[in-house]
């Protein structure tokens, strides 16, 4: 390997340290999540107490004492009336929960606040094989604040009502959907009645609608002949949307450093908050949705038209071992309660994060999935190359393990030339290396190191031998180089995918769980890793062993050399195992494609091509002839 292939894998690695130390997080500020004010727990504990007392004086028969219970309650009740002003009724109730199932989500609804309590997608397990709950109500909520005679409401603290649009399903709390078919249900917040009961004829509702094959739920917010008993001013609505993510992958760390928000403009990309930081940001324009995302599945709430614009919060408020961060959103939108009856549509996406259904919706939702969208090419390597590759191959059920070694001899094939260019670079340097090291003898002195370059350069030239040739085909590898290392750990085809001694190649390979934590390293030892590293040396001792004088030139460059790999052992230690599996088989392809071009290749036919090309006439080009002209202002003669 010439001094220039050298120069490119340095620039290789250096590409490929910025991009870790890009993803690797930071120490970054802690911000406090702003909490909200709930009395609501507070009088339901006092009309608990009181109703104990009643129900107490009743068995003993003692007059007074429910007199004095029932003074007690009418004055419990003038006080929830005081404070929750038309909605008192709603305002303490009996929990009741009712389940819309599908093929591929159990979506379970709350009376308490009308919202999603939980969310389980029936497809999928987490890493310790238990039912993948993406959406629970202990760590989620929904819901949005409101002012009815002159005081601030919130939903979330209230009674809704349960409300079956198609008699087939009242009053059954589990609605099973299946294929094409859909289920739709409702929750009713209904305001007080003159007689102490609920005004069925205006409401505020939360409808849902699910299909049996889809994970997009929609879900619609709605406004009956409310314009009375909401504020005469209420124009706009704020949601409130948060979520306490969960550990579902084997590694915390690695999800816990790509779990964020993100979100979509109305007329413009996608973007997202840091990822390994802490922050708000406020959205100013319209927003077209809004993602709380993890490593391989995400929540997202989808506007029909546009939200009128978000608050969005990424923050750190809970220290427990299966915690990776809370997300938050306040989304606005603008009602109308003019009218009769208004509903702002809605969706909310509950499911994996894979390419073909996010692109299936034509939503740009696919750009959660890192494949490489700040550079072209990446992206589309991933997208026009390796996931038709991996789709086509899934559809004969073949093993992931076998899909990555089809797919890497497939692209090793498409890269043929390019290696070959490379050996033949190297060859050629390797005739030529008696001659440069004649060069080097002739100008050993400092100050003629630049008439040694002119000199060596006018060698290359006159034996037709380009020095940057063996750098440029490593270049043009980097781009598939880098998009393996962003599509491999955000393939959820990989998820939980056996191979060989590897449980999921999505995530590590631990053949052996260390008793301490080793820095830049871990606690377990990945056996795809130590292979790959393994292979990756000895790489590096064969392409050295082709190296030119001129490599030898840069002692430390060897030593380098060598590091890269010990270096990326700790790096890619606790990466997919399919990356290692990947770079490990890319490594063996090569030592097969060496031994070939070894056999193949006559290096007495390149010398003696070269010896005749050294004998044609050569015109000098512009850079020689300023290396030349350099020399002549030194003193040098140019050299005829």
């Amino acid at each position: 390997m010439d001094r220039n292939s050298v120069i490119g894998v340095v620039i290789i690695f250096l590409i490929i340290i910025g991009s870790f130390y890009w993803m690797t997080p930071s120490e970054s500020e802690r911000q406090t999540q702003r909490h909200y004010q709930d009395s609501i727990v507070k009088a339901e504990q006092t009309r608990q107490e009181l109703s104990m007392a009643a129900r107490k004086a009743e068995t003993t028969k003692d007059t007074t004492a429910v007199s004095d219970t029932v003074s007690k309650e009418n004055e419990t009740n003038n006080i929830l009336r005081d404070k929750f002003g038309s909605f008192s009724n709603s305002s303490q109730g009996k929990e009741r929960f009712i389940t819309l199932q599908s093929d591929l989500l159990a979506i379970t609804i709350s009376c308490k606040g009308g919202g999603i309590r939980k969310v389980e997608l029936t497809n999928y397990k987490t890493f310790d094989k238990k039912p993948l709950v993406l959406y629970f109500s202990d760590t989620s909520m929904v819901g949005f604040t409101f002012f009815s005679n002159n005081r601030a409401l919130n939903t979330r603290g209230l009674y809704f009502q349960p409300n079956w649009p198609d008699n087939k399903w009242k009053n059954k709390d589990t609605l099973k959907v299946s294929g094409n078919d859909s289920v739709s249900f409702s929750m009713r917040l209904y305001p007080d009645a003159a007689d102490s009961s609920f005004d069925r004829s205006k409401f505020i509702e939360y409808k849902y609608t699910l299909k049996g094959n889809d994970y997009m739920t929609g879900f619609f917010l709605g406004f009956s002949g409310m314009k009375e008993v909401l504020a005469g001013n209420m124009d706009y609505v704020n949601l409130e949307w948060s979520m306490h993510m969960k550990q579902l992958e084997k590694s915390l760390t690695n999800e816990k450093n790509v779990t964020t928000i993100y979100y979509k403009y109305l007329s413009d990309n996608v973007d997202y908050l840091s990822e390994t930081k802490y922050q708000t940001k406020s959205l100013k324009t319209k927003v077209k949705w809004i993602s709380f995302k993890q490593q391989f599945f995400s929540a997202t709430l989808i506007a029909d038209g546009s939200f009128g614009a978000a608050e969005i919060t990424s923050y750190d408020n809970k220290d427990t071992n299966r915690y990776l961060k809370s997300l938050s959103a306040a989304i606005g939108f603008p009602i109308n309660l003019d009218v009769k009856s208004s509903q702002v549509p809605m969706k909310f996406y509950f499911g994996p994060n894979k390419y073909k259904i996010f692109r299936s919706y034509g939503l740009d939702m696919e750009r959660q999935i890192p494949l490489g969208w700040s550079f072209f090419l990446l992206a589309w390597i991933n997208k026009y190359a390796v996931i038709p590759v991996f789709d086509f191959l899934s559809s004969f059920s073949l093993n992931y393990g076998i899909i990555i070694l089809i797919l890497t001899i497939l692209l090793k094939i498409v890269l043929f030339p390019i290696a070959y260019k490379t050996y033949m670079s190297s060859a050629k340097m390797k005739v030529l290396k008696p001659e440069v090291e004649e060069i080097t003898k002739k100008f050993p002195k400092k100050e003629d190191a630049l008439k040694k370059q002119q000199a060596t350069m006018d060698l290359y030239k006159r034996a037709g031998i380009n020095p940057m040739s063996g750098c440029f085909p490593m270049l043009l590898q980097l781009p598939i180089l880098i998009a393996m290392f962003r599509f491999f750990p955000a393939s959820i085809e990989l998820r939980q995918q056996p191979f060989l001694w590897a449980t999921d190649l999505s995530s590590y390979d631990s053949i052996f769980s260390l008793p301490f934590n080793i820095p830049f390293y871990g606690d377990h030892v990945s056996l795809f890793c130590l292979l790959m590293t393994i292979s990756t040396l000895i790489y590096t001792k064969l392409s050295n062993d082709m190296m030119s004088s001129s490599s030898q030139q840069m002692p430390g460059m060897k030593t380098m050399m060598y590091l890269m790999p010990i270096m990326f052992l700790g790096f890619f230690n606790s990466y997919s195992s399919g990356l290692s599996y990947y770079y490990l088989l890319a490594n063996l392809i090569t030592f097969a494609q060496m031994y070939i071009f070894r056999k193949v290749v006559n290096e007495e036919k390149i010398h003696a091509t070269i010896q005749e090309n050294k004998k044609k006439p050569v015109k000098k080009s512009g850079f020689q002839k300023r290396l030349e002209e350099m020399a002549n202002k030194r003193g040098y003669p140019a050299k005829r």
